[in-house]
């Protein structure tokens, strides 16, 4: 049998995520009747329960009757949803409302994943905008002393780099409220890996003392968009994890441990874009994480966040948070630029 399941047995293997999710406990032939509401006997039930089972789609954890569903079914299960569930309307509130106040885009980073972790109890895991895709928003150019500046790149999605240089010579507030206005024209809304073409030749309108200064500040500028910082991922809800410990098989500690790791988390991440992406145990590449699924999305093409979880998760409800949570941080980060 292919994955393309259908007609009754579909609804049969719905039923029996959606129960098995609900109680935890294995699903019977008789429960489906009793609760499904697929108007059809528990003997009917039975037979296409068998040749599920035969597909690899359901198995029998112990000798009871019941049957849970198997990674391939949840994988069924997850490309046929016929429909995403809607959000609660508290859960509707509390992402409409987390960002409201949020000071930088530590305080937006920080409450996107403590929302995530909250709504969808599970692992919640966001990458902070990369900026290997930003543009710069604006430079400030700050006077400390008449021989010390203060650089500060600020990105289109809030990211702030900053230096201080010390200069060779003077400069006066004039002079560098120029410059500070000629770098703006020449990057302002302009990519970071363009900075430097765009900024080569304007040290050539100034003269003396006042050339060597520019080009200690052009320099620096330069460095600061060509070098790139560590990607940054943080994560949230690591508790839901034992809550969950009767889920995985073995212990949580790898779980854990490799959750632990930046770049395997970076790695999690790693090629999401808008749509929803869904990964079911095996099909995961970390072995550690094999018994948990992974529900990630991009954000405003900028970075991604997700969650991670047993894989006897929610996915409907799960899908519908990422998804909208990500609609939110990415139009918050869009629309303050």
């Amino acid at each position: 049998m292919s994955n393309k399941v259908a007609g009754r047995q579909l609804e049969i293997l719905r039923a029996i995520v959606d129960e098995y999710v609900a109680t935890e406990e294995p699903v019977g032939s008789k429960t489906l009747a009793e609760r499904s509401g697929l108007g059809v006997s528990p003997a009917t039930i039975r037979n296409e329960m068998a040749v599920l089972e035969d597909a690899g789609l359901i198995t029998q954890p112990h000798t009871s009757a019941g049957r849970i569903p198997t990674n391939k079914g949840y994988r069924v299960f997850v490309d046929q949803l016929a429909e995403i569930k809607p959000l609660s309307p508290a859960e509707r509130k509390a992402i409409e409302n987390f960002l409201d106040g949020a000071t930088d885009l530590d305080d937006v980073i920080s409450r996107t994943v403590r929302l995530l972790a909250q709504v969808t109890k599970q692992v919640a895991v966001v990458q902070y905008p990369s900026l290997m895709k930003a543009k710069v928003r604006h430079i400030e150019l700050v006077l400390l002393n008449p021989t010390r500046v203060m650089i500060v790149l600020i990105t289109d999605a809030g990211r702030v780099e900053q230096r201080v240089v010390e200069l060779p010579f003077e400069i006066t507030e004039a002079a560098l409220s120029d410059l500070h206005k000629k770098v703006n024209q020449s990057i302002a809304t302009q990519s970071l890996s363009s900075v430097a073409s765009n900024l080569e030749g304007l040290s050539r309108n100034y003269r003396a003392n006042d050339k060597t200064n520019v080009v200690v500040i052009i320099t620096t500028l330069i460095e600061m968009a060509v070098e790139q910082p560590e990607e940054k991922v943080v994560l949230a809800g690591r508790s839901n994890l034992a809550r969950s410990n009767q889920d995985l098989s073995g212990s949580i500690h790898p779980i854990l441990e490799a959750l632990e790791e930046q770049v395997v988390l970076l790695r999690l991440l790693s090629g999401t874009d808008s749509s929803v992406r869904v990964q079911i145990g095996d099909e995961q590449s970390e072995k550690s994480l094999r018994s948990t699924s992974l529900v990630t999305v991009g954000y405003a093409n900028i970075g991604a966040l997700g969650i991670l979880g047993p894989t006897r998760m929610d996915y409907a409800s799960s899908i519908t948070a990422v998804n909208a949570v990500a609609n939110y941080v990415g139009r918050f980060l869009t629309e303050n630029k």
